[in-house]
């Protein structure tokens, strides 16, 4: 269950939307600020919207009858939680209709090299939405040396999971070309790999993309939609 976008050569305006995860993860976020979150999200055509837990029954009545789906952050933004809370929290968020799983790793049990915790973490989300959602892991990768980025994208990929992410954007560091093309070269064609953190602009986005990125995390959405001359995309129908 892989559920994402296989990288054919160049991509244009009308297929970018089909990345974009737009996201909206801040802790003052309102209701009014969800409900533009999911419009546009319509509007364009984007991928899923990315929120955290709370909101994604709001989402999924405002996303009624349109094709983007619900991405739930989980364990978000530190990766600290004890794995029978992230559990939790990704089967909840399943069943209130989330379709993806963003969950932080447990950095730093990676950091101080216990493989197995880190691996068990993860395969207890996946099992929790098995068959309910896929489950993307945030590695944080601006704490990790490229060792420990590929050290980390192999125990999410022997763990279970669906997708390899970048960052959470709360963390140091964010999305880069090098990162993107290791973890791509780190795991099975099977896994996809996830580029969040500083995308915010078509040249960037277009990068990310040729590096083996099939997702983009980005609350710059609509801003890429101007495309690589600024000019206005034509929305997507809904």
């Amino acid at each position: 269950m892989t559920d994402g976008i296989e990288r054919q050569g160049t991509v244009g305006l009308m297929e970018l939307p089909r990345y974009i995860d737009h996201t909206l993860l801040k802790a003052d976020s309102t209701l009014p600020a969800v409900h533009k979150l999911c419009r546009e999200a319509a509007q364009f055509g984007f991928y899923s919207v990315c929120v955290n837990g709370y909101w994604v029954p709001f989402c999924r009545e405002e996303l009624a009858g349109t094709s983007v789906k619900i991405s739930a952050v989980v364990g978000f933004p530190l990766g600290a939680n004890a794995s029978v809370v992230k559990a939790f929290e990704a089967a909840h968020a399943a069943e209130q209709g989330a379709g993806d799983i963003d969950m932080v790793l447990a950095v730093g049990l990676l950091l101080e090299g216990n493989r197995a915790a880190v691996q068990a973490d993860i395969r207890e989300v996946v099992k929790a939405v098995e068959g309910q959602a896929i489950v993307k892991v945030i590695l944080e990768t601006g704490f990790l040396n490229d060792a420990q980025k590929r050290e980390a994208c192999e125990l999410a990929e022997q763990a279970g999971a669906h997708f390899v992410k970048t960052s959470t954007g709360f963390g140091p560091g964010g999305a880069t070309v090098d990162d993107i093309r290791l973890m791509r070269a780190a795991v099975s064609p099977h896994v996809q790999v996830k580029a969040s953190g500083g995308v915010r602009d078509w040249a960037t986005a277009l990068a990310m993309i040729e590096a083996g990125a099939a997702r983009l995390g980005t609350s710059s959405g609509v801003a890429l939609m101007s495309g690589p001359e600024g000019s206005s995309a034509s929305p997507a129908s809904y």
